[in-house]
């Protein structure tokens, strides 16, 4: 694993790169010249409870599918997500690209689209764990291109999944009842909102600090508990999780800020609507 020290913000994600790079050089030895991390890891924002560690590995050339397979099904369940680019990939626009390899949920896609996002994140706030230094590098990046991405995924994703939402006898209508349902539609309209006011991207925190500041005060206390679920690091994407959840709003161990989930949940949807709205007006007025 020469070429690499442990500079990650958590001993749980040096763990995690440790064991990649380790698998990775024994399975294919030179084919990672570049490993760097992204989202909360670069973002200051890194949850180890609910985090993945989401990263972008460099290879010289287009790397062999089979030998990224098993070095992701050795890998196991460790929540390394991630894509891999080449160094001529880092100099495109990646709307020219096409689909990449990608890691997710402990497997390996064959192909995933790629996006502005992670081209800004890995330039402006990438941490490099193997390879030259993110400032060193020749990476695409276009201020245009991603304000229209993110306009764009305000409905492409965001609108789709709050409409789904909307309906309670549904996956994303039971996890808004849940605290992981709650972060990550609050948090995610307004990371949308902040990119288009100010043209960066900013972590799930970061994001809510930005709605408190620009949004009406009708919507303060859904922020507030997106950010008091955020830091309390126990939301996630499971029964179990949304089931544990609920006692927050009752009895002695109330902690959340609603005294119902539906209560919350209604907000949760209003709340996401009005971002929605309001980050098309800010593209619209570019």
């Amino acid at each position: 694993m020469a070429g690499w020290a442990a500079m990650t913000p958590h001993p749980k994600i040096d763990a995690i790169v440790e064991t990649y790079l380790s698998l990775a050089d024994a399975e294919a030895p030179g084919l990672v010249e570049g490993l760097y991390l992204e989202g909360s890891a670069a973002l200051d924002d890194y949850r180890p409870d609910t985090s993945d560690v989401d990263f972008v590995a460099v290879t010289a050339a287009e790397p062999p599918i089979g030998a990224l397979a098993r070095i992701h099904h050795r890998l196991g369940a460790h929540p390394f997500e991630g894509v891999y680019l080449t160094w001529d990939d880092l100099r495109r626009n990646p709307s020219d690209l096409g689909e990449r390899p990608q890691a997710h949920a402990g497997k390996l896609a064959l192909r995933g689209g790629v996006n502005p996002v992670t081209w800004h994140t890995l330039a402006h706030h990438g941490v490099t764990c193997r390879g030259p230094k993110p400032a060193e590098l020749d990476i695409w990046t276009d201020p245009a291109a991603l304000a229209a991405w993110t306009d764009d995924n305000l409905d492409r994703y965001w609108r789709r999944l709050v409409t789904r939402a909307s309906r309670l006898p549904s996956p994303w209508g039971l996890a808004t009842l849940g605290g992981y349902g709650a972060v990550w539609i609050v948090t995610g309209v307004s990371r949308m909102h902040y990119t288009l006011a100010t043209g960066d991207v900013t972590s799930k925190t970061g994001a809510a600090r930005h709605a408190l500041e620009v949004f009406p005060e009708r919507w303060h206390r859904v922020v507030d508990e997106a950010l008091r679920l955020r830091a309390d690091d126990t939301a996630q994407p499971s029964f179990v999780s949304l089931v544990s959840g609920l006692s927050e709003h009752f009895g002695a161990d109330r902690r959340s800020l609603y005294a119902s989930p539906f209560e919350r949940r209604s907000d949760v949807l209003g709340f996401a609507d009005q971002a929605i709205v309001a980050a098309h007006e800010l593209y619209a007025a570019r």
